[in-house]
């Protein structure tokens, strides 16, 4: 995303794009619905942790590790082959994303570090900073072209001042924008998918859309699929009102999945409190 042009305000630009309103209104009604049933009142704290379960499951099935939920749930060990590696990434962003919200306001490109380090869980000198020139990208999910080191430096020095600017746009237009933009630089070595859902939801949380998490966006996006993932964000990429007002809408829509996720748990633990 270019953060140059004459507004002082690209995010909240990106907001009246046609269509946006639309998403943004539909993913409030559909969190309002999940914070307004009545099991959230009394045990959200569950709905919290199997939401974090659940986005996890979602994330890791982006990032190639389609594991059922009950197996996610039931395993202990995951330094396995590298779907188990990539499913142990997955929860544990999931569990320390909730440690940066107050982080991230101030110093976002000091969240994607840490996020990075978490999910790659790795002393090797490239993690937990942005990727060298020529330094390879294991990231299988996107193949889009590879930006440079030099590009990656600037659009990610972008993204940061636009963060720590604030920004009156909508959640879910900044959630967006943070996740197509890690998408499309790739700029670790590894676990970019991972990461940018991560801070994806950060955002979310953060902004007070969804503070207690329990719209995992990740499930959407899983559910939708990795080709309709993939067609949206070339839309982002593209840069065109189309694409990015398509790219916004694709990451709405995962929101409502998420919600709608949680609030059938809400139901199904009523049922069986009833």
């Amino acid at each position: 995303m270019s953060t140059t042009g004459a507004t002082a305000d690209p995010l909240a630009a990106l907001g009246s794009l046609p269509g946006v309103a639309e998403s943004v209104e539909s993913v409030r009604k559909a969190v309002d619905r999940v914070y307004g049933h009545r099991i959230m009142r009394r045990r959200s704290n569950e709905i919290t942790s199997e939401a974090a379960l659940r986005g996890a499951r979602g994330s890791g099935a982006l990032s190639g590790a389609d594991w059922a939920l009950e197996e996610v749930r039931r395993r202990t060990d995951f330094s396995g082959d590298d779907e188990a590696r990539t499913m142990g990434a997955a929860l544990r962003l999931t569990a320390e994303a909730g440690q940066l919200l107050s982080v991230w306001r101030q110093s976002p490109l000091r969240v994607l570090a840490r996020l990075h380090l978490v999910a790659a869980a790795s002393d090797s000198d490239e993690v937990g900073r942005p990727r060298q020139e020529g330094e390879p990208v294991d990231e299988p999910l996107v193949e889009l072209p590879l930006p440079s080191a030099a590009e990656v430096s600037g659009r990610l020095d972008g993204l940061s001042e636009l963060i720590i600017a604030g920004s009156s746009a909508p959640a879910l237009v900044t959630a967006a924008v943070v996740h197509g933009e890690l998408l499309a630089l790739r700029p670790f070595a590894s676990h970019n998918g991972l990461v940018a859902r991560t801070a994806a939801r950060i955002v979310l949380v953060g902004s007070g859309l969804d503070p207690k998490s329990v719209c995992p966006a990740e499930v959407g996006h899983a559910e939708l699929g990795r080709a309709a993932y993939l067609a949206a964000l070339d839309g982002y990429v593209s840069g065109t009102p189309e694409g990015m007002a398509a790219w916004i809408a694709h990451c709405g829509r995962a929101v409502e999945l998420g919600a709608r996720e949680s609030t059938a748990v809400c139901e199904a633990l009523q049922r069986g409190a009833a």
